[in-house]
């Protein structure tokens, strides 16, 4: 039967979350912080992950989280962790760190104690970063909380601080010519909250870029981009099919719809992954990690058969440790 989840939380708890998030913001670094970053050709990367929470159809409790790790520059998967989770916090524009993240807290707390040299160097969230109501969004939230270097993406722009998905910004996206073309998100405050990002050659709709943690902006871009197979960066997209495909073997049919394979040789599987997924990018929505500050929201887990729960797909040599 499904299930829907609690409605809008009482003002007290918003007020609540409100407080974390100001205290949590003061810890952002949105600078770049390791080697790799300032080099060009991101020397030294050689693991990116994604996280997702997908959602069973017609049910907004029941979900799939999952986090996968992908080789750089790769971008095959190399770990994969899913499982399935009933989400009881509501969703509330401006506080989707407190409905998701204690779920894929667990999954990376998790892969740490287990294969820590499978680590991700990165972090890419669906979702905004500095590009927020508060300048302060998940893929901050996510960041400070896993002190990983943290990238928002987000498909659709969050219209704050005077931005506007307006007749000017439709002109500037078709001006974007070529995957990697960008152009800036300067808000009426002035200041520059994220990147328009042309993530790839056939894409016609942009993906809004901002810093999470740990890193700037122009890194950020650039490697947002040197993930895109497709329009939405593979981490990302990984994380999405994998948890798709893992509610389908695990509740049926009905758990979520099938998805196409895309047209492409790019959208062929990894072959370290036997799991069978399909290559449809699809709506996702991400999050992490090693959570310090406990939510106001309690959140209860199911028991249930998990094939694919923490598989290792491919086991790198020890050089390749964590960084």
């Amino acid at each position: 039967m499904a299930r829907k989840a609690a409605g809008r939380p009482q003002e007290e708890t918003l007020s609540l979350w409100k407080r974390e998030q100001a205290l949590l913001k003061t810890l952002v670094v949105d600078r770049d912080t390791e080697a790799w970053q300032r080099d060009l050709a991101f020397s030294g990367l050689q693991r990116v992950g994604g996280v997702d929470v997908s959602f069973v159809k017609g049910d907004s409790v029941s979900a799939c989280a999952s986090l996968v790790v992908l080789s750089y520059p790769e971008l095959e998967v190399m770990y994969e962790d899913c499982r399935m989770v009933s989400l009881t916090a509501p969703y509330v524009s401006g506080f989707l760190a407190f409905r998701e993240v204690p779920f894929l807290v667990d999954a990376v707390q998790q892969l740490r104690e287990k294969e820590p040299r499978l680590m991700p160097q990165v972090l890419f969230v669906d979702g905004n970063g500095v590009l927020h109501h508060r300048g302060f969004g998940v893929a901050c939230h996510l960041g400070v909380l896993t002190d990983l270097p943290c990238i928002g993406v987000a498909k659709k722009l969050l219209q704050v601080d005077g931005l506007e998905n307006n007749a000017l910004h439709k002109e500037k996206i078709r001006l974007l010519k070529g995957g990697g073309d960008s152009f800036p998100l300067m808000g009426g405050s002035g200041t520059v909250l994220g990147m328009a990002l042309k993530s790839h050659d056939h894409s016609t709709k942009p993906l809004y870029v901002s810093v999470g943690h740990k890193m700037s902006l122009e890194a950020a871009v650039r490697l947002t981009h040197g993930c895109c197979k497709f329009r939405i960066p593979e981490p990302v997209r990984q994380a999405d099919i994998r948890s798709r495909d893992y509610i389908r073997r695990t509740l049926g049919v009905q758990g979520a719809p099938a998805l196409r394979p895309e047209r492409s040789k790019k959208a062929q599987r990894p072959k370290a992954c036997p799991q069978g997924a399909s290559e449809e990018p699809a709506e996702v929505s991400c999050c992490v990690i090693n959570c310090s500050v406990k939510s106001t929201w309690q959140r209860t887990e199911p028991t249930c058969p998990s094939p694919c729960e923490g598989a290792i797909l491919e086991v790198h040599p020890p050089a390749l440790a964590v960084i």
